[in-house]
């Protein structure tokens, strides 16, 4: 299996440090900075993983989950949101997107990598709390 990881974030400061903290840890970071290009690189990349924010130009996460979870060659690869979109019902409608799991912006540094093993372990239960 592979450790490349798609990050699919608009804003810089985010992917900066998203990028040193997986980097860091021995994954290989791809990343695209919209929607649309994103699911251009997932379907060149062939990702472990994909980290989506929400809000993004040219395509939303909502629709770059969907597009990715109507390709069969993307069901097992966990697609997490990682997004400042905590209001009641929004972690709830990017998992009915296709999203596999949610992490809130900001990210923890502390927390971030392991969260993301956790999904790549399928040991999602500890995540999801």
């Amino acid at each position: 299996m592979n450790n490349r990881l798609l990050i699919i974030e608009d804003n810089e400061q985010n992917l900066y440090l998203m990028r040193f903290l997986l980097e860091k840890h021995g994954f290989s970071v791809i990343a695209a900075g919209d929607g649309e290009a994103g699911v251009a690189m997932a379907l060149q990349c062939d990702p472990q993983a994909i980290l989506l924010d929400v809000q993004l130009p040219k395509m939303n996460g909502y629709a770059v989950a969907a597009a990715l979870r109507k390709r069969p060659r993307f069901d097992g690869v966990p697609i997490i949101a990682v997004t400042s979109y905590a209001m009641v019902g929004d972690r709830e409608q990017i998992l009915a997107a296709g999203a596999t799991g949610y992490i809130e912006k900001p990210i923890n540094p502390d927390t971030f990598v392991a969260e993301i093993r956790r999904y790549l372990s399928g040991n999602m239960e500890t995540v999801d709390e």
